[in-house]
């Protein structure tokens, strides 16, 4: 990039400056889902659901390892005070070590199958948009003989919920797979994910149309936020108008 460097630093024509570049129309192409990009989308839930398998394994877990301290201590309970000191305090330090032990356990395998929902359900997004955009099947191996306006319009078009309630038949699917359940077992469970991520699916989509009835449309200011400040500026409008009249 080119520097202006003036023979006095001190006095800078503004009329030698070069005015900045325009912005592009579209900041965001093939609009991203929630108004995230995918990398961003990804990584607060990765460590949204860590956080909640964390907390509902160490709280399980915790309560399941007192009780058994208790049961394992039952035969030698403490007969003193100092005792009974020592006796709590031990079964807090077991209670505590196993509850984070399985809290880690269980926090990364929540995060690690919230992940293979979202990279199925963006993946699928992709596909679904390029096959709108005239892909075929003898060339699947790129897509540089395809138009970028006419990718990022069938993209946009297929971010719906058809891609979350087949990311979450496809992760039903895999985790049936993966602890080897029966068939019986394995429809429900791919049952049970087709409905979870129809749900979720559908709450995007409903998002979104609340996005653009009562936003604007454009990307960048949170649409509850700007629906906020407009509701204060006709607020400041009816109080200048109060004053002068």
């Amino acid at each position: 990039m080119a520097t202006i460097t003036p023979q006095n630093p001190n006095a800078i024509i503004v009329s030698d400056i070069p005015p900045p570049a325009p912005l592009p129309s579209q900041p965001f192409t093939n609009g991203p889902r929630l108004g995230m990009p995918f990398d961003r989308r990804l990584l607060l839930t990765t460590f949204t659901s860590f956080v909640c398998g964390f907390t509902l394994g160490s709280a399980s877990a915790g309560s399941m390892a007192a009780l058994r301290f208790r049961a394992e201590n039952a035969h030698r309970l403490p007969v003193s005070q100092p005792g009974w000191y020592l006796y709590h305090k031990s079964k807090n330090y077991y209670k505590t070590k196993e509850g984070v032990l399985e809290g880690v356990r269980k926090g990364a395998k929540v995060a690690a199958w919230s992940s293979v929902f979202f990279i199925v359900e963006e993946s699928l997004d992709v596909f679904r948009g390029t096959w709108k955009a005239g892909r075929t099947v003898e060339q699947m191996e790129g897509v540089d003989e395809l138009s970028l306006k006419r990718i990022d319009r069938g993209v946009a078009g297929s971010r719906d919920f058809v891609s979350s309630a087949l990311a979450g038949m496809v992760t039903g699917g895999v985790w049936s797979a993966w602890h080897q359940f029966p068939v019986s077992t394995a429809a429900r469970t791919i049952r049970m994910g087709l409905v979870v991520g129809l749900g979720y699916g559908l709450g995007q989509d409903a998002l979104v149309w609340a996005k653009n009835k009562y936003g604007d449309g454009e990307e960048g200011e949170s649409w509850i936020y700007k629906g906020a400040r407009n509701r204060r500026k006709v607020d400041d409008e009816d109080a200048g108008i109060d004053q002068k009249s």
